[in-house]
């Protein structure tokens, strides 16, 4: 068995601890380390690894960048943000060790360390769902040779989101499979602004490219829960009506206002609920609560737009 690995990074500090945990620990060490600063701007890193770089056009053209530079029969891609076991290297081997040529990927679990003194905040419950998430690349090894058949990553997909599930999706429509393994990596919640969950909404765009390539089915296919844009519509569309009504039917803009009250407190309740409800956690959740709808929705629209013309 022959791998490498590549990490793409936007020179957070943790990738220092993904880089020292590759260099100490037990196992079979790769043929070699690929770094892949996608900052624009990329500055030193101070690493003792190959460094590339890929323009700051996102983890999808990132790693494509990495892989293409690969020689070994395996590639294994860790994102810069995790906390690889001592054991790392020796796990891997064991989960690639004895795979069929119709394996073409290993999957680790993920696991996300959440408080335990508190209840998790509604980002840190959001990178949670990481751990039961299907085909992420946070940990995820690929033979070089099926990259290779497909192209690798689609760069299309800008962000860390949606672009590592439709890769699996055109691997195994090629009659591949993807296998977990039993290695163990932990995704630290990071920190996050006050407007994280609202700069969020920029994934639906990515859904829609997604639909696009893989079909109305494709959240089914990529065991994805479905989300909350039908009712982000509705919200949307009583808080516009309400405007428009306004000058003329103030009766009706009275209504549909309520309308948007109502499903605005809804989605804010259900966020607050589970949260630790502290004052910084509420305020976070009703600005949030209000602007999520219409961005959301906004998002979508642009991304239905912007790629009408792509075909499966």
């Amino acid at each position: 068995m022959s791998y490498t690995v590549v990490i793409p990074t936007v020179g957070r500090p943790s990738l220092h601890v993904v880089l020292d945990a590759l260099a100490r620990g037990e196992g079979p060490p790769p043929d070699e380390v690929i770094v892949v600063d996608d900052r624009p701007h990329p500055e030193p890193l101070g690493v003792k690894a190959r460094v590339l770089r890929s323009g700051g056009r996102g983890p999808a053209a990132a790693r494509n960048t990495g892989w293409l530079a690969a020689r070994s029969e395996w590639v294994a891609f860790l994102d810069d943000d995790v906390v690889p076991p001592d054991d790392w290297k020796a796990r891997l081997a064991e989960d690639l060790d004895g795979l069929g040529p119709d394996v073409v990927a290993s999957q680790a679990r993920i696991v996300v360390p959440l408080p335990t003194d508190r209840r998790p905040t509604d980002w840190e419950r959001g990178t949670a769902g990481l751990a039961s998430a299907r085909w992420i690349t946070a940990d995820m090894a690929y033979r070089r040779k099926v990259l290779g058949r497909t192209g690798g990553f689609d760069e299309r997909f800008p962000r860390a989101y949606r672009e590592d599930a439709e890769l699996a999706l055109r691997v195994c429509d090629l009659g591949y499979r993807i296998c977990a393994g039993s290695r163990v990596t932990t995704h630290p919640v990071r920190e996050a602004g006050f407007l994280a969950s609202l700069r969020q909404q920029r994934g639906n765009a990515d859904d829609a490219l997604l639909r696009r390539l893989a079909g109305p089915g494709w959240r089914d296919r990529i065991g994805g829960h479905r989300g909350r844009l039908r009712i982000h519509a509705v919200t949307t569309t009583a808080a516009l009506l309400a405007v428009l009504c306004g000058v003329f039917r103030r009766r009706e803009a009275i209504g549909f206002g309520l309308v948007w009250a109502l499903l605005t407190a809804w989605f804010a309740a259900e966020r607050i609920e589970p949260g630790p409800r502290t004052r910084d956690e509420l305020a976070r959740m009703l600005v949030t609560s209000v602007a999520i709808p219409p961005a959301a929705c906004a998002h979508r629209i642009r991304g239905e737009l912007r790629f009408r013309g792509v075909r499966r």
